[in-house]
């Protein structure tokens, strides 16, 4: 058996026989290339077990019409067993099988840790005279996060240097920077403090707080995911977590509006905010 790409349901494969596609990621969405499919038949032998392509898409073919359950496992992570009817000609799909990192919800140990910058990022994206976005980051910011008793008492505090913003593009990046977008003259820190933590089921946590931007404070809440903690390679332990926000421009005083001649904005009033943590444990 080997494995191929399938799309789904609607796919007819070839001869009398069926197949099943599970396309494999991990909780924040990226695909897991090492994971791998074994089909067990009714009478819990095993009739099919391959391994999954680079994009996470794993196909066990050549099944005969059946019920059948599809495990998928890889090293690190929890397996997911799903039950499927595979029926002759086609191809049938698991759909996205997200897995879970092994240890993933165990949480950090109370205390201090701190966010490292060298492996975190801060993005935002902004859609671009209707049709695409553009993508920026900001390169200067840090931050504190105390592991609290329950974790629902923990907080977070960050600050980023406004003037860091970084879209690959000086001349963009100076207008970005000026009274028309962040007024860095005015205000040059972008501050986000927590009020509250509470579980969104499984990995996923929604991280209440106060976001101050071009000096306007207002509450936003960040889809969290929390990927788990672990040993680095200098002796430490870290923790690590990603989110997601959608932040309006006119909420944080930034007005500026430059129109086509077809009524669509040059530059979106949606802010996509994009967030990847590590933070290292302190003594």
């Amino acid at each position: 058996m080997t494995a191929v790409h399938g799309k789904g349901d609607s796919e007819t494969v070839d001869g009398s026989s069926g197949a099943v596609t599970a396309t494999v990621r991990t909780g924040d969405g990226w695909p897991v290339p090492e994971a791998a499919l074994t089909v067990i038949d009714g009478s819990g032998a095993q009739v099919a077990r391959v391994q999954g392509a680079g994009d996470g898409v794993t196909t066990a073919s050549g099944l005969a019409a059946g019920t059948y359950t599809a495990i998928v496992t890889a090293l690190g992570y929890e397996p997911v067993a799903r039950t499927t009817l595979v029926r002759a000609g086609h191809n049938t799909s698991l759909g996205t099988v997200e897995l879970r990192r092994t240890g993933a919800m165990e949480l950090p140990e109370p205390g201090l840790w701190e966010i490292d910058p060298v492996h975190s990022s801060v993005r935002v994206s902004a859609r671009h005279l209707g049709i695409t976005s553009i993508h920026g980051r900001f390169t200067d910011f840090a931050g504190d996060i105390w592991i609290g008793e329950p974790v629902e008492r923990s907080s977070v505090h960050v600050r980023i240097d406004a003037n860091s913003v970084d879209t690959a593009n000086q001349q963009r990046d100076e207008h970005l920077r000026s009274s028309d977008f962040l007024n860095v003259a005015e205000h040059p820190d972008i501050t986000f403090t927590s009020t509250g933590l509470r579980p969104a089921g499984g990995e996923r946590w929604e991280l209440i707080g106060d976001l101050t931007l071009c000096g306007v404070t207002r509450p936003v809440v960040l889809d969290t995911h929390y990927a788990g903690v672990g040993p680095d390679q200098w002796g430490g332990t870290r923790a690590s977590a990603s989110a997601t926000t959608e932040l309006k421009r006119d909420d944080f005083a930034i007005t500026f509006s430059q129109a086509l001649r077809t009524g669509i904005a040059t530059v979106g009033t949606t802010l996509r905010v994009e967030i990847d943590i590590q933070a290292v444990q302190r003594e």
